[in-house]
């Protein structure tokens, strides 16, 4: 399991359906997370991550969806770390926003997808809305690949990254010369590799302790080269930098 949220090529999805093929990202390096650690997290059916925003909308990637509009044909499980669970809860889309910036050069690689009913029984899990907390050591968590295109896990996995400056992502090369730094944020192990986010951990969240010792999000997996590979971090959305303009396409659905 990718620690970092990491996509192994950067393509937009092909639609919001089931038919929808994300970039490849998942959590390696990673261990078991424990029922109900992370009670917001979100497996979406296309072969994303979310987290449970709202009681009824789910924050994911731009890049898991292809565009604004109704949508039924995506279906949100959460409620266990266990998919093959027969505890979990399983809801249908009803909507899909994607974010209106993405892809341009101001970045904004994330959506949000609406839920045909509220899940009132699982706790949210709210977002940043300033950088005081855009660096230091994330989490991140994901049902996707545990290595470098392997398969997608049954059960959800975790890890720790640390946070890694702009100057040094971009100085990594290749894609990473392009990267948003007022929309993107890198988190990785440089030196090493071997923790990262990788296939089907894409629209997962990127979090942390608050100052009141709370959950809070701070990116959502994005892009990256390869899976937990040295050198080449995890691109996540800054989360913070479209906080505003997430609370106000929500309060539209």
């Amino acid at each position: 399991m990718c620690a970092a949220a990491v996509l192994a090529v950067v393509t937009p999805a092909a639609s919001a359906t089931e038919s929808a093929v994300p970039p490849s990202t998942n959590v390696v390096g990673g261990t078991r997370a424990a029922q109900g650690e992370f009670p917001w997290m979100v497996r979406l059916s296309m072969g994303c991550g979310g987290a449970l925003y709202t009681s009824q909308i789910v924050l994911t990637a731009a890049h898991c969806v292809s565009g604004t509009g109704a949508n039924t044909t995506i279906t949100a499980t959460l409620g266990n770390v266990d998919l093959q669970s027969t505890s979990t809860t399983k809801v249908k889309s009803t909507y899909v926003y994607r974010s209106p910036t993405y892809p341009t050069s101001t970045g904004g690689d994330w959506a949000l997808i609406k839920l045909a009913s509220p899940v009132t029984t699982i706790a949210k899990l709210p977002i940043a809305t300033t950088t005081a907390y855009n660096s230091g050591t994330f989490d991140i968590a994901g049902w996707g690949s545990a290595t470098e295109g392997g398969a997608q896990q049954r059960y959800l996995l975790k890890a720790k990254v640390p946070f890694v400056s702009d100057a040094t992502c971009k100085a990594a090369g290749g894609s990473y010369a392009g990267l948003i730094s007022s929309a993107e944020i890198c988190a990785g192990v440089m030196a090493t590799g071997g923790i990262d986010t990788c296939q089907g951990d894409s629209g997962g969240p990127m979090f942390r302790r608050d100052a009141s010792n709370a959950w809070i999000q701070v990116g959502i997996v994005s892009w990256g080269e390869g899976c937990a590979r040295a050198g080449k971090p995890g691109v996540y959305t800054e989360v913070s930098t479209f906080a505003a303009k997430i609370a106000a396409a929500a309060a539209t659905l």
